[in-house]
């Protein structure tokens, strides 16, 4: 009597032995002459035992290790109307896929409905130590009696409920990959770079939910995630949130003129850089041309000047004097409101800490200062903060009502990340923006890049009253509340 194949797990691939009569398998397997079996990548798991269920062979099941979980959440909540749909969309496609939800619209309460829809051991995966340690108060607080873990920061727990960075995820892929049937990835635009997408091709977990406000990457490799967790299945977005899961908001853009001398640099600079890129053929305002700018600037002195004068006419617009007067306007006109400053270099935020006696943070922030400022932050002894990438996810400030975005990259996930900040519901609270830009500079293509649809207004060196600062015009504020 034939024996029937067995699948056994090894180092985030599966073994399939004997090869089973029918042909479903074929197409997932290759043969390894090293120990003369056909091996499959682990990811294909689902995939195949469906294959082989439908065709009727009767297969040893040795690969997954993970079991049924008990989950008796401590308080029931009623889900809000986009997480009923979110959750029954995810099921519906099979429990496979990607949600997208903008910051403050309850990804994390989404994850703990699929994990009591779902009751597998479950393994979440998140980009930042301050992200594994929120997710870990917050599953404790769900779950009392659950086993909850954390891999990563010092921790090496193995339990049925973990929670995991990335990079520690990523490391242990191959000893993770047949214990959890259930995978969240939180922040799951980070999952396919090269390091980090074998935390999905190793595992088995017939079921994912991928979780982010910000799905498409410049690369292009977001739609690596219809491969690695499954098709995007709900999304919805912070203007149609406003003012009922999130805060009401509105977002308004100020544009401010460069000095006689800013202006002279900054045209002689971008002389500079553009006869550079004409007589290369090289068109900026893509990532390829970008890379072609960066090969094409390494490889003659000309290159040099030009690289080094498109960087001194990008601080420029990005540094203006001018916005720093818009600064000490916003800062007055919201004095007392909590407030993130962003810009897109610590240069910049180490000049508006000195010029305005501000707490800063960037990644050279040590841990525990870092910690300190954002909880002084939180009790109103630091009403402001700036900041330039650190706080962009990863870092819950509910209390934020004001951010002022002094520069920043053509990004529409960058953007949408510093919106999320200010978004947490408040009673009362309207949450405004402020997205401030060098007029005439190429900061003026990087903000249409980010908001293509919205118009921007000049910005008048006079005292900012609040009807003459949120006076939507022309369209020049977008505003996001039901009495808009």
């Amino acid at each position: 009597m034939a024996r029937s194949p067995t699948l056994s797990f090894d180092r985030g691939t599966l073994i399939l032995h004997p090869p089973p009569p029918g042909k479903a398998w074929i197409d997932y397997a290759v043969w390894d002459d090293r120990v003369e079996r056909f091996r499959i990548p682990a990811l294909y798991y689902r995939r195949l035992v469906e294959a082989l269920t439908a065709e009727g062979t009767t297969l040893v099941d040795s690969a997954r290790e993970f079991s049924p979980l008990t989950l008796v959440p401590a308080l029931e909540m009623t889900p809000y109307p986009h997480q009923r749909e979110a959750l029954a969309a995810w099921i519906a496609a099979g429990r496979m896929g990607v949600v997208v939800l903008p910051t403050g619209a309850g990804k994390t309460y989404l994850a703990q409905l699929a994990m009591q829809a779902t009751r597998r051991s479950t393994l979440i995966v998140v980009p930042t130590l301050d992200l594994m340690h929120q997710w870990y108060a917050h599953l404790l607080a769900a779950f009392p009696d659950a086993p909850v873990g954390l891999l990563g920061g010092g921790s090496h727990d193995n339990t049925a409920v973990l929670v995991a960075t990335y990079d520690s995820a990523a490391i242990y892929a191959e000893a993770l990959g047949n214990k959890y049937a259930l995978v969240v990835f939180d922040e799951c635009h980070h999952l396919p770079s090269e390091f980090t997408r074998v935390i999905a091709e190793y595992s088995l977990a017939p079921y994912r939910l991928g979780l982010t406000a910000t799905l498409e990457r410049s690369d292009g490799k977001h739609t690596d995630l219809q491969a690695l967790i499954g098709p995007e299945v709900y999304r919805t977005s912070a203007a149609a949130l406003s003012g009922t899961v999130l805060a009401a908001h509105r977002i308004v853009h100020l544009t401010v003129k460069l000095s006689q001398s800013e202006r002279q640099r900054y045209d002689a600079l971008i002389d500079t850089r553009n006869r550079f890129l004409q007589d290369h053929g090289i068109r900026l305002g893509s990532l390829t041309g970008w890379q072609a700018f960066v090969k094409a600037s390494a490889r003659s002195r000309a290159g040099r000047s030009a690289m080094l004068a498109h960087r001194e006419a990008r601080a420029i617009a990005f540094g203006t004097a001018g916005k720093l007067r818009v600064l000490a306007d916003l800062l007055a006109q919201h004095a007392g409101a909590r407030t993130l400053v962003f810009t897109d270099d610590n240069a910049m935020v180490y000049r508006v800490s000195r010029e305005f006696l501000l707490p800063a943070i960037t990644h050279k922030t040590a841990v525990k200062e870092r910690h300190d400022i954002l909880q002084r932050f939180r009790t109103g002894e630091y009403p402001v903060i700036v900041t330039s990438r650190v706080l962009n996810e990863g870092v819950d400030v509910p209390e934020a009502s004001v951010a002022v975005v002094l520069s920043g990259t053509g990004s529409q996930r960058e953007y949408v990340q510093r919106l999320g900040r200010i978004l947490r519901r408040g009673e009362g609270k309207l949450a405004v923006l402020y997205e401030v830009i060098a007029e005439a500079t190429s900061e003026e293509q990087l903000s249409r890049r980010r908001r293509p649809s919205t118009a921007v207004k000049p910005y008048r060196q006079l005292d900012l009253l609040e009807s003459e600062l949120l006076a939507a015009e022309g369209g020049e504020e977008t505003c996001y509340q039901p009495t808009c």
